[in-house]
């Protein structure tokens, strides 16, 4: 299969902000050989506090994002949280994202499967990846063989995350492709107080490592300003930077 690369903004900011990162992003990509998605959340419903920004909403964030896919050609990535969102995710988005809390429910997982989009699931944080077969068969049962895991880190203690490389090797005895989540791997949960914390640096190592040891893509968050980005800026990449670790990252692939 070629190597997979979901890449976008954390959340929907703006429409203008949108086009500008997918457009960047489609010139990034063309002509390196993977199969990019533009990924972008209308709704985050998982937020450490109340008052953080959540996004457009579904109406408008579909809107937004069929722009993308209208003006520049892209594939779509999208996540849902509830299961009547999914018929209406699926009427954009080409690849429906279930987020890492998530990716037991049962409902949502059939919704999903329902919808005959790729689904990419996260691996939940508390969750062993052999555990992530009864994941699969969910979905496989719900008459949808196009399914990618992906790892996002485990729980260590309070506010840490650490990857542990060998749960893609693991998930891939499952016959599952996996994808490597690069930027929420380096989150630290809870880690600024009311907000998510990361150390964006290591995203590249991690991402280097990961691919070594099999992962089938790459899943990262850019955005042009992180540190004034409304959600996950501490772990997203500068989308000045995106073309230059995209590069050594597949001269990594090109190697193994």
């Amino acid at each position: 299969m070629k190597f997979v690369l979901i890449a976008g903004p954390c959340v929907i900011e703006s429409k203008e902000q949108v086009l500008e990162i997918a457009d960047r992003m489609k010139a990034i990509t063309r002509d390196m050989d993977v199969e990019y998605y533009f990924k972008a959340s209308f709704d985050k419903a998982n937020r450490t506090s109340l008052g953080s920004y959540r996004g457009p909403g579904i109406e408008q964030g579909l809107k937004i994002l069929q722009e993308v896919k209208d003006r520049l050609g892209l594939k779509i990535c999208t996540d849902i949280h509830e299961p009547w969102q999914a018929q209406e995710a699926a009427s954009v988005a080409d690849m429906i994202q279930i987020p890492a809390f998530l990716c037991r429910q049962t409902d949502l997982l059939v919704a999903a499967a329902q919808t005959q989009k790729v689904i990419n699931i996260k691996k939940g944080q508390f969750l062993a990846p052999w555990d992530m077969k009864h994941v699969a068969e969910k979905v496989r049962q719900s008459g949808n063989e196009k399914i990618y895991f992906c790892e996002r880190g485990t729980s260590f203690g309070y506010n840490n995350l650490v990857v542990d490389m060998t749960s893609i090797i693991e998930m891939k005895k499952l016959g599952v492709p996996v994808i490597f989540d690069a930027t929420h791997s380096v989150q630290k949960p809870g880690g600024n107080g009311a907000s998510t914390g990361g150390n964006r640096e290591y995203a590249e190592p991690l991402a280097k490592a990961a691919v070594i040891v099999g992962a089938d893509g790459i899943f990262m968050e850019v955005h042009p300003d992180p540190d004034k980005a409304l959600s996950d800026g501490s772990n997203s990449i500068k989308l000045d930077d995106v073309e230059g670790i995209l590069g050594r990252i597949m001269k990594v692939r090109q190697v193994v």
